[in-house]
């Protein structure tokens, strides 16, 4: 896939400054690596590819937390659509680390409110008056549940109204069951635009017969990995998972 990446034209993170779309729509795609090759074979005359310093498929550490019942896993798996999760993201390459809270509202926009952070510790006074300005659960309730990894490659469309992250090599690792789930040959696909303006990569995905399809990654990690979760609105996307993880392996085979 390297080759495929040096492929595009690159864009900075200083470049990318106009494009942090911190209220947006955002659309997933669920896919298997071939048709992913065949998705960059087409995109790239009409997108940028984010580069730090040479490096085009960034290395993320992710720890989801939620509160002890699991409310923020509850909100989603019981369909509401105003809910919000917690993460502290690290960017490896860039060396940053950043305490998030993203909010989910009615009209399907998303709002990212983050704060860049040196550790996890919640008794510290400033994320303590962060969370309180922007999550609605109580910082005491909260724990680390799920920890994951994976590549990321972000491509940004030549007119900067958009951004479409591309995640591979997926790996979570549920830190109160201690069970682990790899996910190598699935890929994720998330187009984050302001509103509905025209996206290039519509069109080719339509081609590609890649369909819209969601998958939280803090909700399907931890449904994959704790079976004392309910799992009651995932049971089809665990399904559809499944099968293409089966099909890949079969083409593989």
């Amino acid at each position: 896939m390297e080759k495929l990446l040096e492929a595009f034209e690159p864009i900075t993170l200083a470049e990318m400054s106009g494009v942090k779309l911190m209220n947006r729509t955002d659309t997933k795609f669920v896919t298997t690596m071939p048709m992913l090759r065949r998705l960059l074979q087409m995109a790239r005359g009409d997108y940028f590819i984010q580069d730090i310093d040479g490096e085009r498929n960034m290395l993320y550490d992710t720890t989801y937390y939620d509160t002890r019942d699991f409310a923020m896993y509850n909100e989603h798996q019981h369909g509401h659509v105003n809910r919000q999760k917690i993460r502290f993201r690290t960017y490896v390459s860039s060396h940053l680390q950043f305490m998030e809270v993203k909010t989910k509202n009615n009209h399907g926009r998303t709002k990212k409110k983050r704060m860049e952070v040196a550790d996890m510790n919640l008794s510290d006074a400033e994320k303590r008056d962060f969370l309180a300005r922007h999550l609605r659960f109580d910082v005491d309730s909260l724990v680390p549940h799920m920890h994951n990894y994976f590549r990321r490659v972000t491509l940004v469309n030549k007119a900067k109204t958009e951004r479409l992250t591309i995640d591979t090599a997926l790996q979570f690792n549920n830190m109160l069951t201690g069970r682990q789930r790899q996910l190598d040959s699935l890929v994720i696909i998330e187009l984050k635009r302001d509103g509905l303006v025209f996206s290039p990569v519509l069109n080719m995905l339509r081609q590609l017969r890649i369909m819209p399809h969601g998958f939280s990654k803090y909700c399907m990690g931890a449904a994959m990995t704790n079976g004392d979760l309910p799992v009651n609105r995932f049971k089809v996307k665990l399904r559809d998972v499944e099968m293409i993880l089966n099909r890949q392996m079969n083409i593989v085979d």
